[in-house]
């Protein structure tokens, strides 16, 4: 499959109502991606599923130097040798928006100019979403969309109890995801049972504040930790283990991993099995971070993806038949031009993609294109039964990740979405 069919489900947008793109035939579908063909150069499909290659040295970051920044907004992003290909074509509903048209007059009139586009479809019902937020601080959207009772997680680094004690009542099934803000780790000089005692004795004064332990329901470590070899990951799963474990005695669950995008090479995961039993024993989670550019389905390949969509791979070919199908959130998913070799701008968040959108025939709504993208990521999150949620950074953030914000037209198009799925 060509680059071109990463657009070709978006391109049927502007082709089909919502209510009829489930029923393209085939030789439509053909149409469309002939059609597609044209957006993108050729190159190299997605490696198969059963290649697997490890990628190189990952590509790190700085990180914000502010204390109230949220630092886990880019994913530590590895390029994958081929991992050049397009995504699959996904048949779920979406918000169409027709192309405008033009129409030929003779060569002796003024130029044609193009007809108002109509307003977009709503989305219609479906089955009990997944998606999620993150957030920083308190904003009244952020209320609006919680009063769906469909928002499945909320991460933050927030401890206004006031605020997020309000959303927990407005919506008290919506799983509350914790961090804190720690620096990175060095797992070729850690020690992980000091260093996983030292984040605990960070935490617990906040996890147990009565208030907050009312509202969280599991805490992260370290975020994006990068492990490059066995013995890296087996300092990881010790320490995480031990988080676990501490934290248990204390009633607080926890939420391991959160890895970056691409990250860990799939390889290494068997070593990180012992912090997965814990979770298993503890009740805890596994914590994935899932970004593409420059749609959400770039690197998807069948099923599978190599950025989003890879938990998939971990869980079929490594957790799954260790009997490690440990429940998994998605504690940050979205846009971010930071991964590797992808087609189009180099930005950063979903703002930076929406003339490149458009150039491809993708329509002028960016923020409609943004939302069509994630409902299709939520689309495939509600095949999976062990997948709780996937929280799109970002709802509200500090000004430096502001090209990943959602507020205003996204959020409200996505209040929408929310609106008329069955709350949980």
């Amino acid at each position: 499959m060509k680059d071109g069919s990463v657009f070709s489900h978006l391109l049927d947008q502007k082709m089909k109502r919502r209510a009829l793109l489930g029923g393209l035939g085939s030789i439509a579908l053909l149409t469309v991606l002939s059609l597609c063909r044209r957006f993108l150069p050729h190159t190299s499909p997605v490696p198969p599923t059963t290649t697997m290659p490890a990628p190189p040295s990952p590509l790190l970051r700085p990180s914000p130097t502010s204390p109230s920044t949220f630092s886990a907004a880019l994913p530590l992003i590895s390029s994958r040798a081929g991992v050049t290909g397009a995504a699959a074509t996904p048949s779920t509903p979406t918000r169409t928006k027709p192309t405008s048209t033009t129409t030929p007059l003779p060569t002796s009139t003024p130029s044609p100019t193009s007809t108002p586009s109509p307003t977009a479809t709503p989305f219609p019902p479906g089955p009990p979403t997944k998606l999620g937020l993150c957030i920083t601080h308190h904003h009244p959207q952020i209320l609006e969309l919680v009063r769906t009772g469909n928002v499945a997680v909320i991460k933050t680094m927030s401890q206004d109890a006031d605020f997020l004690g309000q959303l927990k009542a407005l919506s008290p099934h919506t799983l509350f995801v914790g961090r804190l803000m720690v620096g990175q780790i060095d797992l070729a000089k850690v020690e992980p049972k000091k260093s996983a005692r030292q984040l605990v004795d960070q935490l617990l004064p906040i996890a147990t504040d009565p208030h907050l332990r009312e509202i969280f329901d599991a805490w992260e470590g370290y975020n994006e930790p990068v492990t490059i070899d066995a013995e890296q990951m087996k300092r990881l799963a010790e320490l995480e283990s031990e988080r676990v474990r501490l934290l248990a005695r204390e009633g607080i669950r926890s939420v391991v991993g959160n890895f970056g995008t691409g990250h860990p090479p799939l390889e290494l995961w068997p070593h990180f099995f012992p912090a997965l039993e814990a979770v298993r024993e503890h009740e805890g989670f596994l914590g994935l971070h899932e970004y593409s550019a420059p749609t959400m389905q770039f690197g998807v390949h069948g099923e599978e993806g190599w950025l989003t969509l890879r938990y998939r791979k971990v869980y079929r070919h490594y957790l799954i038949p260790a009997g490690l199908k440990v429940p998994l959130v998605i504690t940050e998913c979205g846009i971010d031009g930071m991964v590797k070799g992808h087609p189009g701008p180099q930005g950063r968040g979903w703002k930076d993609f929406v003339t490149y959108w458009e150039e491809q025939g993708m329509g002028a709504d960016g923020p409609g294109n943004y939302i069509e993208q994630l409902a299709w990521y939520d689309s495939e999150l509600m095949k999976d039964d062990y997948v709780v949620g996937a929280a799109i950074f970002t709802m509200t953030t500090t000004r430096q990740w502001q090209s990943y914000e959602i507020l205003g037209e996204a959020a409200s198009i996505l209040q929408q979405y929310l609106s008329v799925h069955p709350a949980r």
